[in-house]
């Protein structure tokens, strides 16, 4: 049984903290070398989710590099399962594991509804740097999908505007080449799981390499839609095409953005 506590996060958990500073301090210091101390504690959502956003960029906007992915805006539900795969072993990241392995499910759920709550602009696409013909054939399974081959389109979950599904299907747009290769490539390389039945695995075992570059070249060349938000509602099926069943982390009740980071509950 789990107990709640009323004192802060940081005094339960000092390798939390300790980790906190020393990603605190690293991009303070890359980003203004010559500031004389470190913003003033608050112990509000926003500042204790800084140790994500060292990586994931201001506000998690994404990092330049590619590799660490947007978290401003995607859903909730979508964000809270992630985080639930690394603490769980189902995704397989050393740094987050260990920065989200005290955390408790409420604590995990509440850092998801403040990204999912955050509003702020993407930056531009940059161009495909693959064929005309393979990015055609990247935005036709995407769009179509392939049926020879039992290949649904992207967007018949991910949602017409490939903007996500609340509450649990992310957008597929303002993603990096890069990190939309390597995790489709972790999936067909069994390196990423989801809840049973994993309708992921299953789509990218249907695919090339080529396959999956294709896809990822075209996504990431595309614009964002004017309203980024997810879609409310699954799309309707195209003609011909099939229902997916797909598994999800158990939900969770919504919880107030003041409550404490209780930790998770001994076995």
């Amino acid at each position: 049984m789990q107990k709640t506590r009323s004192a802060s996060p940081f005094q339960r958990f000092p390798d939390l903290l300790r980790m906190l500073v020393a990603c605190i301090g690293a991009a303070w210091l890359a980003a203004s070398p010559a500031a004389a101390a470190a913003p003033p504690f608050e112990d509000t959502i926003a500042q204790r989710t800084m140790a994500c956003t060292a990586c994931h960029g201001p506000q998690g906007r994404a990092a330049p590099d590619g590799y660490y992915p947007r978290l401003a805006g995607k859903p909730a539900g979508y964000l809270y399962n992630q985080l639930l795969n690394f603490r769980d072993g189902r995704r397989h990241y050393g740094l987050m594991t260990q920065l989200i392995a005290p955390l408790s499910d409420a604590y995990l759920m509440e850092i998801a509804q403040y990204f999912s709550k955050l509003e702020v602009p993407y930056p531009a696409p940059l161009p495909a740097a693959i064929s005309p013909e393979a990015l055609n054939h990247g935005r036709q399974l995407v769009m179509q999908g392939d049926a020879a081959r039992q290949l649904p389109a992207c967007v018949q979950c991910h949602g017409q505007a490939m903007t996500g599904v609340a509450p649990g299907i992310p957008g597929l747009l303002g993603l990096p080449r890069d990190y939309l290769n390597a995790q489709l490539g972790a999936w067909k390389a069994g390196q990423r799981r989801a809840h049973a039945p994993d309708c992921m695995k299953e789509v990218v075992s249907h695919l090339t390499l080529e396959d999956i570059n294709a896809v990822a070249s075209w996504l990431a060349a595309q614009p964002l839609p004017a309203s980024t938000k997810p879609a409310a509602s699954l799309p309707p099926l195209a003609p011909g095409a099939q229902a997916i069943t797909c598994g999800s982390a158990p939900e969770v009740p919504l919880i107030s953005a003041a409550s404490p980071a209780p930790a998770k509950a001994k076995k």
